[in-house]
């Protein structure tokens, strides 16, 4: 099974600074998949690192609403790439197969929407067990 490496999305933001943005995603046009959970990240130290895991079918998008957003992933296949989101209207698509850490400003909050529901089962937590799973596909 091949699957697309992580990529940016980038969301139309209308507005203007006297009175405001908003960006919107809608999941027919701009969305890879249909978001079946959404979750946020706030309060993390900047000195923690979080992530440390991957997904076995569960795709998300990544969006820093507020403060930036430092996240290294890396494919079972040793693709290591980095990304900065620091923009409310900008998006990170990560497929499945993809290792991740994220490491966070002050005040940065994360918005995360995800393909699927949770379940453990989906998790890889140890990277040599992710490794394995994606170089026997």
């Amino acid at each position: 099974m091949k699957y697309k490496p992580p990529f940016l999305l980038y969301f139309p933001s209308v507005g203007s600074a006297d009175i405001g943005f908003i960006s919107i995603a809608e999941f027919e046009r701009q969305m890879p998949f249909r978001a079946e959970r959404i979750f946020w990240t706030y309060d993390t130290p900047p000195k923690v690192v979080r992530g440390h895991h991957a997904h076995k079918t569960t795709e998300q998008v990544l969006v820093a609403v507020s403060g930036r957003i430092t996240v290294r992933t890396e494919t079972a296949g040793g693709d290591v790439q980095t990304f900065v989101l620091a923009q409310p209207n900008v998006g990170l698509y990560l497929p499945p197969h993809v290792w991740h850490t994220m490491r966070y400003s002050k005040n940065a909050v994360q918005l995360a929407l995800a393909s699927t529901p949770y379940h453990e089962s989906d998790y890889f937590r140890e990277k040599d067990a992710f490794r394995e799973y994606w170089s026997d596909l």
